[in-house]
């Protein structure tokens, strides 16, 4: 069940050319998948295409939806095009949250290892997770990832939306009579039992986790083999997570507007959904009519979630239905938040160039009072002027804390560049002041001089040497 982000609206001419011409100036080589099907035949707006058989058509309904669309211009506008409403749209949308942001990265880095046939970018679950939960309400989540509140899609009653009963006793949900969609990937209980993953290594699988809804996301992506660099298996996955074209054209939109350029923001401050279109009319589009109630919108096939209401992502409630946690304002500050980080004990960081660092660095962070924070991603960058990097050939590593707030670097690889550079270690989503760490590469040196060969040279007085 999709969180909506964006605008319910009637079917007709007006919705049918908005789309087009949205769809078609974002994502024009996307365009021929979302509205041909695998055997060549032309899709309608409002036509679906089950995730397995892709020549079985089934109807979603009269009332097809949009969700926000990415802005037209470019997510990198240039330094002049950076002022003014249309310069800070492109750029409020090209952000995410530092921590969701991360997640998606983490997600693509392990599916790349387990499932490297797949191809799974990280920008589709960017694309999905905005138009699900607006990137986890804008990254109101807390330095492991779990979401300051949960997100909750309206209950599944059959009243305007699917009806699937409770399966899970409420225990994702709090519901024990109907299921709803959770997390910011927002899966159904029934859904989460089995493509739940751990994904920040806390040893539970909770859907209010980013991490771990992330990479439940990226592993469902990637079932059937399916390879997602190919426009027919990446149209059926998409499909496969909410059975409509129109979900369809809005994640592909949102995939090639990331493509494009993002970049990173402080958790809590993304870009927020804003008006329905039971509310607010979208320009040169005829909303619903005041006092009308949308037709009902269909479930989605066996294994995947139904799709979702026009209410704003995780507020829950059909629009006569209040919702069930409205966003707070501010996320609240948690007695065990980090405040500082500390160096924790890394000894001199020297090494020759060619060579491995002896030393590796060591962060801990610290509350406000000095005690250690367990499961605290913490970042380490390499600063500076250097061909060095960490284990792996990567000039960026995350690493998360332990039960005693200690966060370990992978081993530093000295390259051939000599001279100082620095290690920033900085806490991931948070504006906690990073600690740097200075190292430096030596030139190559040799210990001793040894002979080359194993005879010695040897010559008569007043001749010359053979060797």
């Amino acid at each position: 069940m999709a969180a909506h982000i964006g605008r319910r609206l009637r079917k007709g001419a007006a919705t049918t050319a908005v789309a087009a011409a949205a769809v078609a100036a974002l994502s024009a080589s996307q365009a021929p998948g979302a509205t041909v099907d695998d055997q060549g035949r032309q899709s309608t707006g409002d036509a679906t295409s089950a995730p397995d058989t892709a020549a079985d058509d089934s109807a979603t309904g009269n009332s097809p939806y949009y969700t926000d669309l990415p802005p037209l211009n470019s997510p990198n506008p240039s330094p002049s095009a950076g002022s003014g409403d249309a310069g800070d749209q492109r750029a409020g949308e090209a952000g995410i949250p530092a921590t969701v942001l991360d997640a998606y990265k983490q997600a693509e880095a392990t599916l790349r290892e387990k499932k490297p046939g797949c191809n799974l970018p990280w920008q589709l679950l960017a694309a999905i997770g905005k138009v699900e939960s607006g990137q986890a309400r804008g990254g109101r989540v807390t330095a492991d990832g779990t979401t300051v509140t949960p997100i909750l899609g309206p209950q599944l009653d059959g009243n305007g939306f699917a009806l699937i009963r409770d399966t899970d006793n409420g225990a994702y949900d709090g519901n024990r009579m109907y299921d709803q969609a959770v997390g910011p990937m927002q899966f159904i209980p029934s859904t989460w039992d089995w493509a739940g993953r751990d994904g920040n290594g806390d040893g539970r699988k909770d859907p209010n986790n980013i991490y771990d809804a992330a990479l439940a996301a990226g592993h469902y992506l990637c079932r059937f083999d399916w390879d997602l660099s190919q426009q027919g298996d990446l149209r059926k996955a998409i499909l496969s997570y909410n059975n409509s074209t129109d979900y369809l054209n809005t994640v592909l939109s949102w995939l090639e507007f990331y493509r494009r350029g993002t970049h990173e923001i402080p958790d809590g401050t993304g870009a927020l959904p804003v008006d329905r279109s039971d509310d607010t009319a979208r320009p040169g589009v005829t909303p619903s009519a005041p006092g009308t109630t949308p037709p009902a919108r269909p479930g989605k096939p066996s294994g995947s979630r139904p799709s979702p209401s026009p209410a704003a992502p995780g507020n829950g409630g059909s629009p006569s239905t209040p919702p069930v946690t409205p966003p707070p304002a501010t996320p609240p500050t948690p007695t065990d938040t980090v405040h500082h980080l500390e160096d924790a004990g890394t000894g001199t960081l020297t090494a020759m160039a060619g060579h491995t660092f002896a030393e590796r660095v060591s962060t801990r962070a610290e509350t406000e009072a000095g005690k250690a924070v367990a499961k605290v991603r913490i970042r380490f960058t390499l600063v500076g002027d250097t061909d060095t990097t960490f284990t792996g050939g990567e000039t960026v590593a995350t690493v998360t804390t332990d039960a005693s707030g200690v966060a370990v670097a992978p081993a530093l690889q000295a390259g051939e560049r000599t001279g100082a550079f620095a290690v920033q270690a900085a806490v991931v989503g948070r504006s906690v002041k990073g600690v740097p760490y200075r190292a430096t590469v030596t030139a190559r040196a040799a210990d001793a001089l040894a002979l080359a060969g194993e005879k010695e040279p040897t010559c008569v007085a007043g001749g010359e040497f053979a060797e």
